[in-house]
């Protein structure tokens, strides 16, 4: 050691043992110490435990179809999680959408389950939590569920079984015991009170038939007078033709998880059409109906759905905001049906067939609430737009007649016959207190409502038939479809004057009751022509804005959407319904 330290201090004459070569002077020194197994790298392994620990941690990718480890329940009901989307509001993808407003998980729970959990919470008060993971979690009255060891409805305790089988059976002894102590002939009479105890039902039970009795001469002929009249009356009032009526849900269930219905109104519809542009190009087309469609309907108020009348004879619903299918068929005439109309909360509609029928309509179940005829085609239907009027039905009918129905009753409680033809338009004006009619006979008629005595008559010589009439958003013009290929514009005031500065030409239509109609603005007008395109106008300046090429054949109904400025959906005699934007 001597030596090394000589060798390191020649080496090195700047080190402080330099100075003084005894052993005292030197610091102690420490070698490190060896080991003889060999060097492992366990840096995979380090890597693989960081791994799996790291995977029994993080969220699982819902988009995935293998998981090559064991996941906890807890990891499996996660909520979904991610970075969010650079180019998506929300921050979800457009995979992972299946709602406009983001991502809706669908949660099942049996129908079983949930009843009892329900009647539970009704009796006892208290009921499982289903958002627990756990099992045991309750809500509602604590107290209850301790006092009744957390039983529910369904699970009835042993001794709470015995005692109802126990006075189940005192019930039927005491009943056999009154039995045997009861006189056979006081049982017999209906007068007695023993009777009554035999035979005692509940007071909503049907009546119960006694022997038939033997009617007299002067009865029978009663009767047999009396059925026949009612025969006649009852084919006098079923003219049309009679069909089972039936009808087919689409949708993918009825109600909602709030129990809202698939008809509910959606609550963030809002009005933008406070100025209206011209649709550009085609967005959507419906197409079911395997023959002509002949009208189309949005849903009041908010235009969400919209109805649509075919030549195949049923009448469709469509879904316009979320999934644009359709929601729900109506089958009820046996022919082509040719006019519907909706209630003004869209709750019910009616359909007016060339099987002579007029049908009520629940929108929602889709049941038929009744049927009117008067053994006459009718071409217009219309419900009275007064909210307290809803009840009121005016159809215009083949025979030249408007009949007016209340439906609650079933009765007909007026005709207006004046016409020379068949009635092809009923429109309400002057806040509904009364309406103008067109007809075959080339004239318009104005009535008071409810009073059939014609108060204006519209015909000269150089007039055409008119099967399409319109209200003009500010209720003081109407716009007639005139058969030379020509929009006319009537004054709504006391004369109902024409205005001979607004006119409306360019398209097509003669021969064809091609729909008119306005923006909800009012700031155009358009129709359908005979050739398949659809003609919107400007209402200031009656020239031509734009036409779209919509259908192939006719273009017979146009509606603009009651809340959005710049959509508009067309029918036609090739089946199809076009939305444009």
């Amino acid at each position: 050691m001597d030596l090394l330290r000589a060798y390191s201090d020649d080496q090195n004459p700047n080190s402080p043992a330099s100075s003084s070569s005894s052993p005292e002077s030197s610091p102690p020194r420490l070698l490190p110490p060896k080991s003889a197994a060999p060097q492992v790298d366990d840096t995979m392994l380090a890597l693989t435990v960081a791994k799996n620990r790291s995977a029994m941690t993080r969220p699982i990718d819902p988009t995935q179809h293998l998981v090559d480890f064991n996941p906890t329940y807890d990891q499996l009901w996660a909520p979904i999680y991610g970075p969010s989307h650079p180019y998506a509001k929300d921050g979800l993808a457009q995979g992972m959408r299946n709602h406009k407003l983001g991502f809706v998980e669908d949660a099942a729970i049996e129908p079983f389950i949930f009843d009892e959990q329900y009647n539970t919470f009704q009796n006892y008060g208290y009921a499982a939590d289903p958002s627990a993971s756990a099992g045991y979690n309750y809500v509602g009255d604590l107290t209850a569920l301790q006092k009744n060891d957390a039983v529910s409805v369904y699970n009835i305790p042993q001794h709470e079984q015995k005692k109802r089988k126990i006075e189940k059976r005192k019930e039927n002894e005491e009943d056999g015991d009154e039995a045997e102590m009861v006189d056979p002939e006081e049982v017999a009479n209906p007068a007695s009170e023993a009777w009554l105890m035999k035979n005692r039902k509940s007071p909503w039970a049907g009546k119960k038939e006694g022997p038939p009795v033997e009617l007299t001469e002067e009865q029978k002929k009663y009767a047999e007078e009396y059925a026949k009249k009612k025969g006649e009356e009852k084919g006098a009032g079923d003219k049309g033709e009679a069909v089972v009526e039936k009808t087919t849900f689409h949708g993918k269930e009825e109600r909602d998880y709030q129990g809202r219905s698939w008809i509910a109104q959606p609550k963030d519809a809002k009005a933008s059409n406070d100025h209206c542009y011209i649709p550009k190009r085609l967005v959507h087309t419906w197409s079911g109906h395997t023959k002509g469609v002949n009208a189309i309907r949005f849903f009041p108020n908010s235009g969400h759905l919209i109805l649509s009348a075919g030549l195949d004879t049923k009448c469709k619903i469509w879904d316009v905001s979320n999934t644009g299918k359709c929601m729900r068929t109506y089958m009820g005439h046996s022919k082509a049906v040719r006019d519907i109309c909706f209630s003004n909360d869209g709750s019910k509609f009616l359909s007016a067939g060339y099987d002579k029928n007029i049908k009520y309509w629940d929108t929602e179940t889709g049941q038929v609430i009744s049927t009117f005829s008067t053994g006459k085609v009718p071409y217009v239907v219309k419900l009275n737009p007064d909210d307290d009027k809803q009840n009121v039905l005016l159809a215009g009918m083949s025979d030249k007649k408007i009949v007016q129905w209340d439906m609650n009753e079933g009765k007909i409680t007026q005709e207006y016959d004046q016409h020379l033809g068949a009635v092809n338009t009923i429109t309400f004006v002057d806040n509904n207190r009364r309406f103008v009619t067109s007809s075959d006979d080339k004239s318009l008629r104005v009535w008071e409502f409810g009073i059939p005595v014609v108060i204006k008559y519209i015909s000269e010589p150089h007039m055409h038939s008119m099967p399409s009439i319109s209200l003009h958003p500010n209720s003081n013009w109407l716009a007639a479809q005139s058969m030379d290929n020509q929009i006319l514009i009537y004054s709504t005031r006391e004369k109902f004057q024409l205005n001979k500065k607004k006119r409306f030409a360019g398209h097509v239509v003669a021969g064809y009751a091609c729909q008119v109609n306005f923006s909800p603005d009012g700031r155009f007008v358009f129709s359908g022509d005979g050739e398949g395109r659809c003609w919107f106008w400007d209402w200031k300046s009656c020239k031509v804005f734009r036409t779209l090429k919509c259908h192939e054949g006719v273009c017979i109904g146009a509606a603009w959407h009651p809340l959005e400025q710049s959509k508009v959906a067309t029918c036609g005699w090739d089946g199809l319904i076009k939305y444009w934007d």
